[in-house]
């Protein structure tokens, strides 16, 4: 294919120059293909150098725009005095504006063919926009020199299946404010080392992101996107944000982003209606409109789309050093129904539910992400039984590397969320997991929306007095990193926040002057690190073989004891709880091997806020069978309480 450039062309009395282009051809093949995944080179604004001139280069997809200009401060926001060259008939608008540098703000005038429409846009692949409420985007550059080679050469070894995986959930601007300092969010360079330091401390591998991507309105938390290759400007710049994950990475902390490919907004000035036409979103509401929150869903039958979904999810890992990307709501992408009645959906052409076009763009986004980037992550929220989320497309998958595990979260928080007296009648909620645990590669997800909406916090769930709230999230925790399954925490419950999370303040920071809080923080510190140190609790987390219950059905006292084994060594883990706050005294769980079983946690210990109760350290195995296991242990089952055994050396 040839490579030639547009012929010298200029708009009469035009401000903006078209000797050259720095989009190919070549380029405009794939993105009309839907295979170009590096728009954010080729569109949008790019300071550069033309014919010894210095100025910024802009592009934008217009394609049933009859003319389209660009405006900002540098020509008093003039509607009509920088006309953009259409580029063939590709739909694109090109031009090069000289004098104009970083720092910026403009957007682009479009006048589309149809009714007179016109509107003022912002770039839809703009670096760095204004601060909200202000919607222009912003001349900028991504020059930035990082200082995590090491992490980068060695993360494959953090980011596998075998591997620890230990996920603080936050969101940037609640996390921790400035109250001397009219309760401000910190920035990003002042969230680094904090953050860094406070995940360090308590052992956690990853972090996880809120939507950091631009958004105009604070409340949606990002995932109401409209700028999908810049980070939100209220904490700072591109380079800003580079060194937050620059610095977390040094520190040995990989960086997940929330990214959210379902549904846009559908603000004037960004993606909706971009041209005079439905550009980016469906033109039929019964496919084009998200019932649930009166937003935009991607046309993902449109091969242009695609290019610019694909490029920005590589955008962020390739520009930004993303360990992974969380995609959000994925269910809602997969059902054409999704949320809506009969009548208001349009079946695909075979008759079914099934989003074809979604089905198609997800496993695209993941069969070039796993071969370009083999060493991070996908992750899916998905909220239904669709079948292989997280297996290979070879073989029928959508190809995701994890799948939060929406079942066993519900399950497990209805199980906890009853008095204990009641346990016993619902044991199957604890149990029904492990039927199809290992059909997906899970994550188990303990998230910002179990604590919103009226929901409570997790501590807030439990039932009891103080003592037993408390005792209640400690074994919740013991139970679920036990667990087959990599672990995820939303910032607040590694303490026992009491308030439901709330997106204009801090959290609540001084309920760690208080000993049952710093009690749970230390529980959630020892787990992680337990969790890490032990081959056998992670190295199998996705494997049958690396699970086993010594029994289950134990409902008459709500107890419960499993085994979790790793594939490097011959040690196990057994953890063993009780559901209710009756100790149990003299408690036999057949195990398989003799010798002395050490107690490596037990999450009544008073240090955690409990009360002391436990079995002195450790058991030695008798020769009595039990549980269909030649050996039992003879153990003391703390009230509302797990505790955790390591097998002989």
């Amino acid at each position: 294919m040839s490579t030639r450039t547009t012929p010298a062309m200029e708009a009469p009395g035009s401000g903006v120059h078209h000797e050259m282009t720095r989009i190919t051809n070549d380029d405009i093949y794939l993105f009309n293909e839907g295979t170009h995944y590096h728009l954010f080179d080729k569109l949008g604004a790019h300071p550069d150098t033309v014919a010894g001139v210095k100025g910024t280069r802009f592009a934008v997809w217009a394609p049933d725009a009859e003319r389209v200009y660009v405006m900002g401060d540098f020509n008093g926001w003039n509607r009509s005095s920088h006309a953009l060259q259409a580029r063939d008939s590709s739909g694109i608008w090109e031009g090069f504006v000289p004098g104009l540098g970083r720092g910026a703000n403009y957007k682009y005038h479009v006048v589309s063919r149809y009714n007179g429409y016109r509107v003022e846009k912002a770039d839809p692949v703009a670096f760095l926009y204004e601060t909200p409420p202000k919607t222009a985007s912003v001349v900028w550059d991504l020059e930035y020199t990082w200082g995590d080679q090491a992490w980068m050469a060695s993360r494959h070894s953090r980011n596998s299946l075998n591997a620890p995986m230990s996920i603080y959930e936050m969101h940037l601007g609640s996390w921790m404010r400035v109250p001397e300092d009219n309760n401000r969010w910190l920035t990003y360079r002042e969230l680094a080392p904090k953050l860094a330091a406070y995940l360090t401390q308590l052992g956690f591998t990853h972090v996880e992101f809120l939507p950091v991507m631009e958004h105009p309105f604070y409340g949606s938390w990002g995932y109401q996107t409209t700028g999908y290759y810049a980070p939100t400007s209220r904490f700072g710049s591109p380079q800003d944000f580079m060194y937050l994950v620059d610095y977390l990475h040094q520190q040995g902390i990989g960086v997940i982003l929330d990214w959210v490919p379902s549904h846009f907004p559908n603000d004037q000035y960004a993606l909706g209606y971009f041209d005079g036409t439905h550009l980016f979103e469906h033109a039929d509401d019964r496919l084009g409109l998200h019932p649930d929150w009166d937003s935009s869903i991607f046309n993902y039958g449109r091969n242009e789309v695609r290019s610019f979904l694909l490029s920005s999810a590589l955008f962020w890992l390739e520009k930004y050093h993303a360990d992974g990307l969380r995609v959000d709501a994925v269910a809602s992408m997969l059902y054409l129904d999704y949320s809506r009645q009969p009548g208001e959906w349009i079946p695909n052409q075979y008759g079914g539910r099934e989003n074809l076009d979604a089905i198609s763009f997800l496993r695209q986004f993941n069969e070039e992400i796993y071969r370009r980037h083999p060493d991070v992550q996908t992750i899916a929220e998905e909220s239904t039984d669709w079948p292989m989320v997280s297996r290979p497309t070879y073989v029928g998958g959508l190809g995701f590397g994890l799948k939060w595990d929406m079942g066993w979260m519900h399950d497990t928080l209805v199980y906890m969320a009853k008095d204990p007296v009641h346990r016993k009648f619902h044991h199957n909620e604890l149990t029904f997991r492990m039927l199809y645990a290992f059909y997906e590669n899970f994550a188990l997800p303990l998230s910002h929306d179990e604590v919103v909406h009226g929901k409570s916090s997790l501590l807030g769930k439990m039932p009891g007095d103080d003592w037993q709230k408390f005792a209640n999230l400690r074994l919740l925790y013991g139970y679920m990193y036990a667990q087959s399954g990599k672990k995820l925490l939303f910032m607040g419950a590694e303490f026992g926040q009491w308030q439901e999370w709330y997106h204009e303040v801090s959290l609540d920071w001084h309920l760690l002057e208080y000993a049952p809080h710093l009690g749970i923080q230390k529980w959630v510190t020892d787990l992680n690190r337990t969790y890490r140190s032990e081959p056998a609790l992670h190295e199998l987390d996705s494997e049958p073989s690396g699970f086993e219950w010594i029994d289950c059905s134990d409902n008459q006292q709500s107890t419960l004891a499993l085994l979790r084994k790793g594939k490097t060594t011959g040690q196990m883990v057994m953890a063993a709880a009780n559901f209710t706050p009756v100790p149990r005294t003299r408690f036999r769980i057949g195990v398989p091997f003799a010798g002395y079983w050490r107690e490596i946690l037990n999450s009544d210990a008073g240090e955690y806020g409990g009360s002391g109760m436990g079995n002195a350290g450790g058991v030695e195995a008798q020769a009595i069978p039990y549980h269909g296991r030649p050996f039992s242990l003879e153990l003391t089952l703390p009230p509302l309480a797990v505790v955790w055994f390591r097998s002989p050396d």
